[in-house]
């Protein structure tokens, strides 16, 4: 079982998305194609299992509640902070991820929506806790964290498929990255008012 859902990640990076049928990901796995159907059912299954495994956001929410409980006196600027540079760290490294991003954005399908709300519930875990802390502030945290997210995906995809700077940003470079990094930090130290 774990050899075919390592296989989505082989065939991801070999083929992209295009490339993740039966026959390619039994082939990759050394595996009979029929042990897809026996051990997930249908091949969306396989891969929505793969994603999950790889997916930053999907991962983070496994662990968020207990982080969230653990670092209650810890400001919630400091663990979005954190959140969202080990984002971009992860992102910029994981290829296949950034092939399953293109394609959730690229090709409407089920598979892809449900990923999506997984992703989106680690914010109904943090957003409740950041609220307490800024109930006397008129910011909307919700808009701003979508904006730096989206600008985290972007950048990234952006650098690996056009091989190219970003506003003269080259994100590839350790100064690049640090620019970015550093912005990052300074957009939520304005939005928390620190």
């Amino acid at each position: 079982m774990s050899k075919l859902i390592q296989s989505v990640g082989t065939v991801l990076a070999a083929k992209g998305y295009t490339g993740l049928t039966p026959t390619n990901l039994a082939k990759a796995a050394g595996v009979d194609r029929k042990l897809i159907s026996a051990y997930f059912g249908h091949i969306d299954h396989l891969i929505a299992t793969y994603i999950k495994t790889k997916d930053y956001w999907i991962v983070a929410s496994d662990s968020a509640e207990a982080l969230f409980k653990n670092n209650a006196q810890t400001s919630s600027r400091h663990l979005l902070e954190h959140m969202l540079l080990d984002q971009i760290v992860q992102f910029s490294a994981n290829e296949e991820m950034q092939k399953v991003i293109l394609w959730q954005l690229s090709e409407r399908s089920e598979m892809m929506s449900q990923l999506s709300q997984a992703r989106d519930d680690v914010s109904a875990l943090f957003f409740p806790f950041a609220d307490e802390e800024l109930k006397d502030k008129q910011v909307d945290l919700r808009a701003v964290t979508s904006l730096l997210i989206a600008g985290i995906y972007y950048l990234v995809l952006h650098t690996k498929t056009t091989d190219s700077t970003f506003c003269e940003i080259d994100i590839t470079q350790v100064e690049g990255m640090n620019r970015i990094r550093e912005a990052i930090k300074f957009i939520l130290q304005e939005t928390y008012g620190d």
